[in-house]
């Protein structure tokens, strides 16, 4: 597969991750603005700081980066960051051969090109009753493949049955015009993906997830990747709203951390995208931007 054929697919995919991280930090800057009743009402608003990110090869050239905006200390958010990044290069021998193993790609240490862009998010919330979430989607080229990837999944420290039903409702409503068949088995995905072996359960309530997406036509798999990401405003918003205002005790917040280092457990040790970025050589603070501001263990 040579790469100039996938020259506007791959600038089409970028410009996208671009435009729904916008939507997303307009959304989250709304939402401390008008907080204006419950806990942490009297604090200033946040606004997310902006740091562009760079790649450098093994050879130190430029790799390509994007744009890391976290915001802390916010009256809804007490960390939450949404990066974007497009980088490119040459795959280190050992990320070489975990895609070969992984992926059953031939080739690739004839010809170690990659090409990689797409969108993080984790949101940790001041208010226990307000869930963490994550959401990332992502493509990923190499002369002799390309595939989308990532999703959505809700990580309620106090769970609200109902907050889970419309987390889930919305996913399944933005997947269901591309087949009635791929919120189940996205579903399960996320279920078995978002698992912690070592403690024996799951980090959250799950959501949906995809890896390895490559059905041949592009333009279809690339239009399933954006509806995932456009139903995250609107699974997640709604939960917001909804817990914000809620007081809460000395207790939901002591759940609330030990919840939080079950999600430093499972990023730190099992997450892809956190050993890719950083086996990659991307900027470590934005590939560790996922990890809580505070945590706890029994």
């Amino acid at each position: 597969m040579d790469a100039a054929p996938f020259a506007t697919e791959r600038s089409r995919a970028a410009a996208w991750f671009g435009e729904l991280r916008d939507a997303i930090v307009a959304a989250f800057e709304a939402l401390e603005a008008s907080h204006a009743e419950g806990p942490f009402a009297d604090a200033p608003p946040g606004t997310f700081e902006v740091t562009q990110t760079r790649r450098r090869g093994e050879d130190g050239e430029d790799a390509g980066g994007g744009l890391m905006s976290v915001m802390r200390g916010g009256r809804v958010f007490e960390k939450v960051g949404v990066n974007v990044s497009t980088v490119y290069g040459t795959l280190a021998p050992r990320a070489q051969a975990a895609m070969a193993a992984r992926k059953g790609i031939p080739g690739m240490a004839d010809d170690p090109r990659f090409w990689a862009s797409g969108i993080s998010l984790v949101a940790h919330m001041q208010n226990p009753h307000v869930p963490a979430v994550h959401m990332n989607t992502r493509m990923f080229w190499t002369p002799h493949a390309w595939w989308f990837g990532g999703g959505a999944d809700l990580n309620p420290c106090l769970e609200y049955e109902e907050d889970t039903a419309h987390f889930h409702d919305q996913l399944r409503r933005h997947l269901d015009p591309h087949g009635a068949e791929h919120y189940p088995r996205l579903k399960a995905w996320a279920d078995e993906y978002f698992f912690i072996p070592h403690r024996g359960r799951a980090r959250g309530v799950g959501g949906a997830f995809m890896d390895d997406h490559a059905t041949g036509d592009w333009d279809a798999d690339f239009t399933l990747t954006r509806d995932i990401g456009r139903a995250f405003l609107p699974a997640y918003l709604p939960l917001v709203e909804r817990r914000r205002t809620q007081s809460f005790t000395d207790a939901d917040r002591d759940a609330q951390l030990v919840h939080r280092g079950l999600y430093a457990e499972y990023n730190l040790v099992y997450d892809r995208g956190t050993k890719f970025g950083l086996e990659t050589g991307h900027d470590p603070d934005a590939v560790l931007m996922s990890l809580p501001p505070l945590a706890k263990w029994r």
